[in-house]
Protein backbone atom coordinates (compact mmCIF):
# COMPACT_ATOMS: atom_id res chain seq x y z
CA UNK A 1 0.00 0.00 0.00
CA UNK A 2 1.38 3.46 -0.72
CA UNK A 3 2.49 5.61 1.95
CA UNK A 4 0.33 8.49 1.15
CA UNK A 5 0.84 10.66 4.09
CA UNK A 6 4.85 10.81 3.02
CA UNK A 7 3.30 11.64 -0.55
CA UNK A 8 0.97 14.41 1.23
CA UNK A 9 3.90 15.75 3.65
CA UNK A 10 6.00 15.82 0.55
CA UNK A 11 3.49 17.55 -1.88
CA UNK A 12 3.29 20.67 1.43
CA UNK A 13 6.97 20.92 1.10
CA UNK A 14 7.45 21.63 -1.94
CA UNK A 15 4.28 23.80 -2.16
CA UNK A 16 6.31 25.85 0.83
CA UNK A 17 9.66 25.98 -0.52
CA UNK A 18 8.18 27.33 -4.22
CA UNK A 19 6.48 30.14 -2.23
CA UNK A 20 9.91 31.16 -0.27
CA UNK A 21 11.82 30.74 -3.71
CA UNK A 22 12.31 33.68 -6.24
CA UNK A 23 12.31 33.22 -10.06
CA UNK A 24 15.89 33.34 -10.22
CA UNK A 25 16.07 30.26 -7.61
CA UNK A 26 13.45 28.15 -9.23
CA UNK A 27 14.93 29.04 -12.64
CA UNK A 28 18.08 27.59 -11.65
CA UNK A 29 15.87 24.75 -9.67
CA UNK A 30 14.80 23.60 -12.75
CA UNK A 31 18.46 23.63 -14.53
CA UNK A 32 19.72 21.59 -12.18
CA UNK A 33 16.49 18.73 -12.72
CA UNK A 34 17.29 19.51 -16.70
CA UNK A 35 20.69 18.29 -16.50
CA UNK A 36 20.01 15.66 -14.12
CA UNK A 37 16.97 14.08 -16.48
CA UNK A 38 19.68 14.98 -19.61
CA UNK A 39 22.78 13.50 -17.79
CA UNK A 40 20.54 10.07 -17.14
CA UNK A 41 19.11 9.77 -20.84
CA UNK A 42 23.18 10.48 -22.35
CA UNK A 43 24.27 7.46 -19.78
CA UNK A 44 21.22 5.37 -19.92
CA UNK A 45 18.88 6.35 -22.85
CA UNK A 46 15.69 8.19 -22.75
CA UNK A 47 14.01 8.20 -19.28
CA UNK A 48 10.32 7.29 -19.76
CA UNK A 49 8.04 9.90 -18.51
CA UNK A 50 4.59 7.97 -17.38
CA UNK A 51 2.44 10.55 -18.17
CA UNK A 52 -0.17 8.79 -16.32
CA UNK A 53 1.50 9.46 -13.16
CA UNK A 54 1.37 13.13 -13.21
CA UNK A 55 -2.30 12.67 -14.39
CA UNK A 56 -3.14 10.32 -11.56
CA UNK A 57 -5.17 11.12 -8.63
CA UNK A 58 -2.93 10.58 -5.96
CA UNK A 59 -5.30 8.49 -3.73
CA UNK A 60 -4.96 6.29 -6.66
CA UNK A 61 -1.47 5.73 -7.39
CA UNK A 62 -0.16 2.04 -6.99
CA UNK A 63 2.94 0.97 -4.83
CA UNK A 64 5.82 1.58 -7.85
CA UNK A 65 3.45 4.89 -8.54
CA UNK A 66 3.74 6.53 -5.26
CA UNK A 67 7.36 4.96 -4.71
CA UNK A 68 8.33 7.32 -7.90
CA UNK A 69 6.30 10.43 -6.88
CA UNK A 70 8.08 9.99 -3.26
CA UNK A 71 11.63 9.94 -4.87
CA UNK A 72 10.57 12.56 -7.47
CA UNK A 73 9.48 15.13 -4.60
CA UNK A 74 12.43 14.17 -2.26
CA UNK A 75 14.78 15.30 -5.14
CA UNK A 76 12.87 18.76 -5.75
CA UNK A 77 13.38 19.23 -2.36
CA UNK A 78 16.50 18.55 -1.96
CA UNK A 79 17.39 21.15 -5.18
CA UNK A 80 14.83 23.58 -4.41
CA UNK A 81 16.77 24.02 -0.65
CA UNK A 82 20.07 24.02 -2.01
CA UNK A 83 19.23 26.62 -4.48
CA UNK A 84 17.27 28.86 -1.69
CA UNK A 85 19.29 31.61 -1.17
CA UNK A 86 19.00 31.93 3.15
CA UNK A 87 16.20 29.39 3.30
CA UNK A 88 17.17 29.21 7.59
CA UNK A 89 15.55 33.06 7.64
CA UNK A 90 12.87 32.73 5.06
CA UNK A 91 11.67 29.89 7.00
CA UNK A 92 11.68 31.33 10.41
CA UNK A 93 8.42 33.33 9.71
Amino acid sequence: MPDMEKIEQYMALVDTLVQIADKQELVACAKLLAMNVAHYAVKYGELPLEERVAKVDPNELNYEQAELVIAGMATLIGVLGSVIQGLDEKTEH
